[in-house]
């Protein structure tokens, strides 16, 4: 009797995308379109469990796994393949630049006296809420952009007819003091979510469109080892996302602070 062990089906999720994938793409290809309904069609081709959420299969390539090594390996160099809302229910597969946003661990940390309420941190169902709660109660982005901003509204869960469905995990809108007004989009990023290059354009996109006469400014936030908060400014720039300004930030008690880490801070003040 043999002790080998018997191979593990593929993850489902794989199965499916890589199923649709091939469906459609041919060497040379840069991008193509399908349709959700194909998630179904295909699950019952290979005969596998749907997802309860079909939108789940999508968001977890983008945020949160890599695709099949089957379609890393069709990129081209220096490309990399994500995937886009293009429509109601309709997605784009597209080859774009290779682009990590990821902490620069050689940046300097500032310390910030830590106001998120203890109820607040014992209660937080996710990284993601915790992250967002901190950001919210701490002023991270007022602090982080130099401007006075309020929430406004968090996952927002909406459509735009270029991209389709999309959700923003937090949106403030703020103003300095020359009056200028901004909306700013903000991403959570915790445990081992990635930040979306993807999301970056959609939330660009939306607050572009739904208001035309603010400044965006799009920010992403995540967590880092040793309690500290990364912030990223972000933009886009010939279809790209950039990083404007990156941030490190550690909430701690006020009497953590020390006459030193101030002195610091002034030498470095613009």
């Amino acid at each position: 009797m043999s002790d080998a062990k018997p191979a593990r089906k593929p993850n489902r999720y794989a199965a499916i995308i890589e199923r649709i994938f091939f469906s459609h793409y041919t060497s040379g290809t840069l991008e193509f379109q399908f349709a959700r309904e194909e998630i179904v069609s295909v699950a019952a081709g290979l005969d596998v469990a749907l997802p309860k959420n079909l939108g789940d299969l999508i968001y977890s390539f983008r945020y949160r796994y890599e695709l099949p090594p089957a379609i890393l390996a069709t990129a081209d160099e220096g490309l990399e393949w994500i995937i886009e809302g293009c429509g109601q229910a309709l997605y784009r597969f597209r080859q774009a630049k290779l682009n990590r946003i990821l902490p620069n661990e050689h940046l300097i940390t500032v310390k910030v006296p830590d106001s998120t309420p203890e109820i607040i941190a014992a209660y937080a169902l996710s990284d993601e809420q915790a992250l967002l709660a901190k950001v919210r109660y701490n002023r991270l982005i007022d602090i982080f952009l130099g401007i006075t901003a309020y929430s406004l509204q968090n996952h927002l869960r909406t459509n735009l007819k270029s991209v389709g469905q999309l959700e923003i995990d937090e949106i403030y809108v703020g103003l300095d003091r020359h009056g200028r007004q901004f909306v700013v989009p903000v991403q959570a990023k915790g445990g081992s979510d990635k930040h979306g290059v993807v999301q970056t354009h959609q939330d660009i996109a939306y607050c572009k469109a739904k208001f035309p006469d603010l400044v965006c400014r799009a920010v992403s936030a995540q967590f880092m080892s040793d309690d500290r908060i990364a912030m990223f400014e972000l933009t886009l720039q010939d279809g790209e996302v950039k990083v404007v300004e990156e941030k490190h930030y550690r909430l701690v008690p006020a009497g953590e602070i020390r006459s030193e880490d101030l002195q610091g801070y002034n030498l470095r003040a613009d």
